[in-house]
């Protein structure tokens, strides 16, 4: 049974049809998250830093709603912007993720912002 998953702590979809985060069983599926204010629906700098952290928060306030956490992440995809400063990335990536590291694809996004990510959770509980 599929279940939505839905905080006021991460971007809203508003009147897009997606939902934030879709839960079957103990797997998480968090649709593609931007840089996105969870209060303004904004993004507030067109940095790296910023948009790379504020991107790794909502989907982390999005697992925590479903009842997963960040070391649960088994498989992201990110959308970065070509140009962007992949070792920067990394590094901010690295605050959020830890060894064993997800699977992870990187490709490229030009819709205005540096980045997006999708991520896929196993619930160990």
């Amino acid at each position: 049974m599929k279940e939505v998953i839905l905080t006021d702590k991460a971007q809203q979809p508003g009147t897009m049809p997606y939902s934030q985060a879709i839960k079957v069983g103990n797997t998480v599926y968090v649709a593609g998250q931007g840089p996105f204010e969870p209060d303004t629906g904004f993004c507030n700098s067109d940095t790296l830093e910023y948009q790379a952290r504020r991107t790794l928060e909502n989907v982390k306030a999005i697992l925590e709603a479903a009842g997963a956490k960040m070391s649960d992440v088994v498989k992201v995809t990110v959308f970065l912007e070509p140009g962007a400063d992949f070792d920067r990335f990394n590094e901010y990536y690295k605050e959020y993720f830890s060894a064993p590291y997800p699977a992870r694809a990187i490709t490229g996004v030009s819709q205005g912002f540096l980045i997006q990510m999708d991520a896929i959770a196993v619930i160990n509980s």
